[in-house]
This record gives C-alpha cells, structure tokens and sequence, in this order.
C-alpha cells in the first residue's frame, strides 16, 4: 500500500504542469451547414415525442447530423474545412430552443484529423448564442473555451439554415 502511495506520489511529481504560458488561444470561424430538406439531407429526426407534432416548438424531437462546415457562407462555392457531427434535441417547450451536442471533425489545414467538442444550448431566434466547448482531440487535446452562433440564413419553407460559428479555444 506504502509502494502504491510512493508511485502515485512520484507519477505527479514529474508531470509536466500546463502554465497560461504554454497554452494557445485559437479563433475559428466556419459556416455550419444544416440541410433537412431535399433528396440528400445532412440532418435527420432519428425520434419524436408523441406530442412534438402539435407542439409549436417541436418539442421532443431529436435530430442527428453529418453538417459540413465550410470556410464562407456558401456550401457550394467555399472551401470545405470538416464535419458537424451531432446530435441535438427540440429541448423548448415555450422557445424553440435546442441542446446541441457537437463535434466538428476538420478534415482539410493545419487542423485537419483535430476535433471541438461543443455542447449547449441554443436558442435558436435569439442573435447570438453561446455554447461551451467541452474537450478536443488531436491539436485541440484538452480544448475549453466557447463557441458563438449567428444565424447567417434561415429559409423558413424548408427549415435549411447556414450558421456561422466563432470559437474560441484554449488548448
């Protein structure tokens, strides 16, 4: 038992301790592209609530989603930079409001293999939301900070939405 104790003891005393001064702070900004509409959609409902169909919030619902993020607003015309993959859930009752949990997964720059983990809620029709991000991978091991979402389009008819994103990391 006296061993263990010495081990753990001597195991913490040659960690490496992560000091303000090593830590980096990094921004992004990507557009997060949610399509639920058309022949190949990037986000589907996956469960319901019996009573999300009559709720004016859609209540209930659960969605997942393989969203790309891209470089500019435009899905077809800007430079891929990764994935949105997540869950989120019409959390809201009264607002439409979501939990979202997030990962993005970059595939393409000096990020690409790293991941963001974000998690929060979102309330959809107000300007600006801020959800926390909760870890990382890769260049964005031990990651916290947070991320800002501004709607950039939303069309009603089909529930299609670009959002941008600014995250704020530190790792």
């Amino acid at each position: 038992m006296a061993s263990a104790a010495l081990f753990v003891l001597l195991a913490l005393a040659t960690m490496k301790p992560q000091t303000a001064s090593s830590e980096k702070e990094t921004h992004l900004k990507v557009y997060w592209h949610d399509v639920v509409s058309g022949p190949d959609p990037s986000s589907v409902p996956v469960a319901r609530a019996a009573t999300t169909n009559t709720s004016k919030t859609a209540f209930g619902v659960v969605m997942v989603m393989d969203n790309s993020l891209t470089e500019g607003p435009s899905m077809n015309s800007s430079r891929l930079t990764g994935r949105a993959q997540d869950t989120y859930i019409a959390a809201g009752k009264d607002q439409l409001a979501l939990l979202m949990l997030m990962s993005f997964v970059f595939t393409a720059g000096k990020y690409n293999s790293s991941s963001v983990a974000i998690m929060g809620r979102n309330a959809v029709f107000t300007e600006v939301r801020e959800m926390a991000v909760v870890g990382g991978t890769g260049v964005f091991r031990w990651a916290r900070g947070y991320a800002q979402a501004r709607t950039h389009t939303l069309d009603l008819k089909t529930g299609d939405a670009t959002v941008e994103y600014n995250v704020f990391i530190m790792h």
